[in-house]
Parts: C-alpha cells; structure tokens; sequence
C-alpha cells in the first residue's frame, strides 16, 4: 500500500468487499501506522483483518528484478508468499504489474501444463456479458502453444466470471480470414478449432474494431498487442466522454440537451467506468493473484476483491486443470508443457 490517500482508498474498497462477503478474513500488508488510521473508519473490516507490518515497498518504478530482491520483506512479496503458504486464499495488489507477476510465478510457479501466465480482464461490450481478453501484458511474444494455453485458460475464466457453459473464443488476427496472420496464430487456430471436447466454441478470428462488439466472449492474443488494444480502448472511452463533455458545454442549447440526456449519458458513464471492471487475473498460477488499477477508487478496490472471492469459491485453478487433462488426452502430439 502506497501513502495515506492511497491506504485510505484500500481500505475504504476492502470494507465495500466486506459487506458483500460477510465471510471474508484479510491480510493487510504495509505500514502499520496507517494502516491501523484508516482502518479506525470502518470497524466492521477491523473485525475481520490482521495487518502485518512492512516497511519495504515495491515501486512503480522498480525492474522486475529489483522487486524480486525485496520479494521476503515487501507488502507485496508477502502477500504473494501468504498465498504460497497456505495462509491467504488470493493475493490482491494494486501495485507494480511487472513485479507482480515476478514475484507471483517465482513463488507459485506455473500449473502444470502451462508455460505462461496471462494477465486476463473484463471489458465491456455491446453484448449481453462482458468480453474475457488475454494475454494483456504479461508475454509480449507467444507462440502457438502459449495461445492455446491462453484460450483453454481465457474459456476457463469466461465460464467462472461470466457463467457460460461454453463461451465463444476467437484469437486477435489482422484478418478473419485463414490465411491471414502469423503462421503461430494459423497453427493455434487450427489445433482450437479441431479441439471440440473442450468446453468452449472456437469461433476463428476477430479483428480489433470488434473486441466490444458483443460478439465473442474470450478474445485471445499475445500481451503486447493485447496491452496496445487495451490502452486504446481505454483511451477512447476517455476521448468518447471528453468530447461529449465539451459538446454539452459549448452553448445554452447545448446545455439544454446536456439535461435532457442526462439519463443516458449517465447509463455510458458508468459503462465506461474503469473502476466497474477492475481486477485482472493471473490465470495459470499454483494460486489466485489478482491485480487492481493503480488509480482505482474504492469500488474499483472493492471490484477486484471481488474477482478474487469469485476465483476462490469457484476453484478456477482446478477448472483449468480439468481442461488442459482434457486437452492433453485427446491431443499427445502438442507440446503443451508438462
């Protein structure tokens, strides 16, 4: 936890998570001091929480290796090796995304049957639900049995978060058709789409101006181009707001309409909201690691909580587990990591 503005926004999220989950008990990882401060505005988390005090931090600005060195002492290491030990169920961090990743595989080490982790989020659509997206970050370069891994994970995921018993996966192309893309995305497409006992729908390809159109629920693709298509998306839902906002502005008449949309500009908001679907996951750990935006407010805080007592009740690793046996048995012949 950074400092006092940002411990108090933590714990104001953690205590929204503790009214949903009456059930949950926390470890909280940091300065004590403040900690204990913020902690004196909401009792009923008081109850519940045990804080462990750490004066080492990981910054944004620390080198993956550098995180590692302060990995036994840090707010973040230990929260990461609680969940090693069996003390924690899920570790949540607001911090540094490189080192938490860093830290989560050395600690945890990957299940078996998979090489990478992959950072996985929600985004919104125009659809009924929202769209499972990965890599986001985590593995700027893939291959075609990282994104297999991806999709069986991402379809995993999809069924837990979004309570589909076979979600539609499509991999990022520049193309829909087959013959468009990177001989490892082809590859990847071709073992997916024979891999019919899994319990997902291969749907092919999709193109970037389709990731919110509704019309898949697990978007799979290597982490660099999954983190640019992130960034833009996020962008333009503050380029979409910000031109609205100036329109609504700019005359009486205008002003005038600003009042009679007001209902549905609100209803875009908090579509758009950030914080309405924060917490990423890091699917294919030996635990449950959840990161949450650096500049969430307390309900995106309390957001990623939730996804992380989600992924615990609903056992996600050992879903994951599941498929990729399923997968192994009807595929020897992949190289898929054992």
């Amino acid at each position: 936890m950074g400092g006092d503005d940002g411990v108090r926004v933590m714990m104001a999220g953690v205590a929204l998570a503790r009214h949903r989950h009456e059930g949950l008990q926390f470890n909280l990882y940091g300065d004590q001091t403040r900690i204990k401060a913020a902690l004196d505005s909401h009792p009923n988390l008081r109850k519940a929480s045990e804080v462990f005090h750490t004066e080492d931090v990981v910054a944004a600005t620390d080198k993956p290796s550098q995180a590692l060195r302060k990995s036994k002492k840090s707010s973040m290491g230990l929260a990461i090796n609680a969940v090693k030990a069996g003390e924690a169920g899920a570790a949540v961090s607001a911090g540094n995304t490189g080192a938490l990743m860093a830290m989560s595989k050395l600690a945890l080490r990957t299940m078996p049957g998979i090489e990478r982790p992959a950072l996985a989020a929600l985004l919104p659509t125009l659809g009924d639900n929202d769209v499972v997206m990965l890599d986001l970050g985590a593995n700027t370069e893939c291959d075609a049995q990282n994104l297999i891994q991806f999709a069986v994970m991402g379809a995993a995921y999809a069924r837990v978060a979004l309570d589909l018993d076979r979600p539609r996966v499509r991999l990022l192309n520049i193309g829909t058709e087959e013959l468009k893309g990177t001989d490892d995305i082809r590859h990847a497409a071709a073992v997916l789409r024979a891999a019919t006992t899994l319990p997902m729908q291969f749907d092919g390809f999709t193109e970037g101006d389709k990731i919110g159109s509704g019309e898949t629920d697990v978007i799979v693709t290597e982490g660099f181009a999954g983190n640019i298509a992130l960034k833009t998306a996020e962008g333009t839902a503050r380029f979409v707001t910000d031109l609205l906002k100036r329109a609504f502005t700019s005359s009486l008449r205008s002003k005038a309409g600003f009042l009679l949309s007001r209902p549905a500009l609100h209803m875009l908001k908090v579509h758009l909201d950030p914080n309405n679907h924060n917490g990423a996951v890091f699917l294919g750990l030996n635990g449950v690691v959840v990161k949450s935006h650096g500049g969430a407010d307390a309900k995106g805080v309390a957001n990623a909580v939730n996804v992380a007592a989600k992924m615990l009740r609903q056992n996600i690793t050992q879903r994951i587990t599941e498929d990729l046996a399923n997968f192994r048995a009807h595929f020897p012949s992949e190289s898929l990591a054992s």
